[in-house]
């Protein structure tokens, strides 16, 4: 290689380096955009950078030896340059025996301990410190530079670049420029990396305890801690990551809703849509364009394409809720696109392909309604591949409590107003009724109960008397007309039971006050009207 002149200009485009090193956050990219456009010059033999790092690798480093305590030292992090000797070695390499340098040890060294820039332009003999004077001469090295990168007066690192051209005053103050934003750059890219791990970790941390709460308070959106609810869930976790069509079976307001979602969310489609169509509210004449869509002009009103929900939810799930309503004959095209995975949109002869994983839900039994011809035996065979059965609230009583009270959050957030407390007799009242209307049911009574408590203690009203409650001790029938005094003996008889159970406690957690959901001072004076002592 010919010797360069003096006036071979050591960067090419010094500020868009600057304005690039700002740009970058990744430290590794960061790293070798800073010594590959120096190197780029040709000028420039070779650009290297250290950064200071804990001590690592000190059994097979080279200055071992040298190094003051094994705690830190510099890491070579990015190397790029041109041999004249062998044009293919491109110099990149990390792992020679100038991959660690103690901190203040050789010039490399020196320069990180005291922040200090060692500037040589014109290596007209080379120096006692040039550890390797055979390569330098070999290269054609002619000046060198050790430029410090310090942030807030913290060395970082140090960028040391070996030239083929004497270095002009004007390069030495790029060089220390271009340091000085590579020090503020990998500061940031550190900070960043940081504010990663905590993210990360935060994430993680969040995930472990939605995990511990879905462990111990339900299933996803789906609350409770009764076997029948855990049947459920088991299903589901079982036919989740399938693309069997499930058929889930439930009386109105059980939340065979939050089962389809639920489904969506741990199946393999869960980043596609989940569409969600309600069989019962569709107008007859209007399911087929529901279903697979229309052309413009296909009928009267058509005055644009649409496009169908089987084709929203292509690759996603759809739900057919109250699938029983579909009528008789639209079942024929519902089959087929269920068999086959193909639709066509009504006024267009183009048949489009379609992937759709299939949910369907209803209150009605679609195998009497198959047997009495009002519902299609082979479209009923094919929607319950997988039938999921939810209990109705009934028949989990356990998990009212836990319903209540979410749904006590949920409509004193929404309606911002002061959560009313649940005390055990209000939840031991809602326990004992058997909930016709199921979870809808009692979302509606406790948004009415807390509307109605403006801040005080809940009260809810019910529909009708308790299922599981007790007949009257005195009544030989149910149907026997009580006396004024009977009434009283059952009243005195009832205060009684209740101090028994809560152990003569009135006030405070499971005291009788609490149990009969009243106020202590009402209680007391109750007490004494009836002359009930507390033992």
């Amino acid at each position: 290689m010919p010797p360069l002149s003096d006036h071979t200009p050591m960067f090419s485009h010094p500020k868009q380096l600057l304005l690039d090193l700002a740009q970058q956050r990744e430290l590794p990219a960061l790293l070798d955009l800073l010594v590959s456009r120096i190197a780029e010059s040709e000028g420039v033999a070779l650009a290297r950078l250290w950064l200071v790092r804990p001590g690592a690798g000190c059994e097979t480093c080279p200055m071992r030896s040298e190094c003051p305590d094994q705690s830190q030292c510099l890491h070579l992090v990015a190397s790029r340059g041109r041999s004249v000797v062998e044009p293919e070695n491109n110099l990149s390499r990390l792992d020679g025996r100038f991959r660690r340098f103690p901190i203040g040890v050789r010039k490399v060294g020196r320069i990180a301990l005291t922040g200090e820039a060692i500037e040589a332009p014109d290596l007209d003999t080379l120096p006692e410190w040039v550890v390797d004077p055979e390569w330098a001469q070999s290269e054609q090295i002619v000046g060198f530079t050790g430029q410090p990168l310090t942030h807030h007066g913290m060395v970082l690192g140090v960028l040391g670049v070996f030239s083929r051209v004497r270095i002009g005053d004007e390069c030495f103050d790029w060089l220390r420029m271009i340091a000085d934003h590579a020090a503020a750059a990998i500061a940031h890219s550190y900070a960043w990396e940081e504010v990663q791990r905590l993210r990360q970790r935060l994430e993680d941390e969040n995930e472990h305890l939605q995990h511990e709460i879905a462990a111990e308070q339900g299933f996803g959106e789906m609350l409770g801690r009764s076997p029948a609810l855990r049947n459920v869930t088991q299903q589901i976790e079982l036919v989740a990551p399938t693309d069997s069509t499930v058929l889930i079976l439930g009386e109105s307001g059980a939340g065979k809703e939050v089962v389809a979602r639920e489904l969506h969310r741990r199946s393999r489609r869960a980043d596609r849509p989940l569409i969600k169509v309600n069989c019962a509210a569709i107008p007859r004449e209007l399911f087929e364009s529901e279903f697979f869509g229309h052309i413009k002009g296909a009928f009267t009103g058509a005055l644009r394409d649409r496009v169908g929900r089987f084709e929203l939810a292509d690759g996603g799930t759809l739900f057919l809720d109250e699938v029983g309503e579909v009528p008789l004959d639209l079942q024929s095209k519902l089959l087929r696109v269920l068999q086959e995975g193909e639709i066509e949109r009504i006024g267009e002869e183009r048949t489009r392909r379609v992937d759709v994983r299939v949910i369907a839900a209803t209150n009605r039994d679609l195998r009497e309604e198959a047997r009495q011809r009002r519902f299609r035996e082979d479209l009923y065979y094919r929607l319950s591949v997988f039938p999921v059965e939810l209990p109705p609230l009934r028949d989990r009583r356990e998990d009212v409590p836990l319903l209540a009270e979410h749904f006590l959050e949920q409509a004193s957030r929404r309606l911002a107003v002061a959560r009313p407390r649940l005390t055990k007799g209000v939840a031991r009242q809602l326990q004992q009724y058997d909930w016709p209307g199921n979870v809808r049911e009692l979302q509606h009574v406790v948004e009415r109960a807390v509307i109605l408590s403006r801040g005080g203690p809940l009260r809810v009203q019910l529909d009708d008397a308790p299922a599981a409650a007790a007949p009257p001790t005195n009544a030989a029938d149910a149907t026997e007309l009580l006396t004024e005094a009977q009434v009283r003996d059952f009243e005195r008889a009832n205060l009684r039971r209740v101090l028994d159970a809560a152990g003569g406690k009135v006030y405070g957690s499971g005291g009788a006050a609490e149990l009969l959901g009243m106020k202590p001072s009402t209680l007391i004076s109750r007490l004494k009207a009836m002359g009930v002592e507390r033992r």
